[in-house]
C-alpha cells in the first residue's frame, strides 16, 4: 500500500451496487479496505462474490460474522418465503436495522485503520422501499459517527459516502460500464444458488435486469434453470 493514500472502509456486499462503489472509491484515489458482513443471510454465495470483487482490484477484505438470523424478522434471514414481487410498503426482505449494523462495523473497523472516510452503496432511486436506504438515514449516521467515536471527537471528520444515492439502476449499470466493472463476478439475487445463481424473479434480479436493458447493455447475469 502507498502510505501516502487516504484509506478507506468499502462495505462489499458482492451485488452489483457495492462492485460500482469500490470501483469509484479507487478512482477517487482512496486506498480500499472492502468489508463484508455475514448476518446469517441465505444467500451466502454473495460473500463469495465479495472476496472475488475484493481480490480483483487488490483490496484488503474482511468479513465479519454477526448472527441477525437468532432474531429473524426478513425473509432473508427467517424462514419466510422471498416473493416475486415486493408488493406495497417495506417488503419482508428488509433485514432490521441491517445498514445500521454495518456502518457500525465499518466504523469500528475505520478507528482502527485510521480512515476517516466510508463507502456504502445504498440507493433511494431503484430500491425496494427500505428505510434505511434514504438520505435522512446516512446523513444520521455521519452525525452520528462524529459524536460517537474518539475519531471524531478529537477532530477527525468522519464522512459517509453514499454515491449512488441518486442514481437509477441504468445509471450504476453504465458508471459501472466506465469504471470496467466485472459484473459477471457480482450476486444481487435474493434467492441465488450456492453457486451465485439468479432466480430471475424476485425483486432484486428484476431491478437488476431493468437495469442493464436501461443502459443498453448485456445482462452478465449467471441465471439458474427455472424448475
Amino acid at each position: 500500500m502507498n502510505q501516502n493514500k487516504k484509506r478507506a472502509v468499502v462495505l462489499v456486499s458482492g451485488g452489483m451496487d457495492s462492485a460500482v462503489v469500490l470501483a469509484m472509491a479507487r478512482e477517487q484515489g482512496f486506498y480500499c479496505h472492502a468489508l463484508s458482513v455475514s448476518y446469517g443471510q441465505r444467500h451466502t454465495s454473495e460473500l463469495a462474490a465479495a472476496a472475488e470483487l475484493a481480490k480483483a482490484v487488490g483490496a484488503e477484505h474482511k468479513v465479519v460474522t454477526v448472527d441477525l438470523r437468532s432474531i429473524g424478522g426478513s425473509a432473508l434471514t427467517a424462514d419466510i418465503d422471498v416473493p416475486e414481487q415486493g408488493g406495497q410498503g417495506i417488503p419482508v426482505t428488509y433485514v432490521p436495522a441491517r445498514n445500521t449494523i454495518m456502518l457500525s462495523i465499518a466504523l469500528g473497523w475505520a478507528e482502527v485503520l485510521g480512515a476517516d472516510d466510508l463507502f456504502c452503496g445504498v440507493n433511494a432511486v431503484d430500491y425496494s422501499g427500505y428505510p434505511d436506504c434514504r438520505p435522512a438515514f446516512i446523513e444520521a449516521f455521519e452525525r452520528l459517527a462524529n459524536l460517537a467515536t474518539k475519531a471524531g471527537v478529537e477532530g477527525h471528520a468522519l464522512r459517509v459516502h453514499a454515491p449512488l444515492m441518486r442514481l437509477s439502476k441504468a445509471d450504476i449499470a453504465r458508471e459501472g460500464g466506465r469504471l470496467g466493472v466485472d459484473f459477471s463476478r457480482t450476486v444481487s439475487c435474493y434467492r441465488a444458488d450456492d453457486q451465485g445463481r439468479a432466480c430471475a424473479h424476485c425483486d432484486a434480479c428484476r431491478l437488476r435486469a431493468e437495469g442493464f436493458a436501461a443502459a443498453g447493455l448485456p445482462d452478465p447475469t449467471s441465471y439458474a434453470p427455472r424448475a
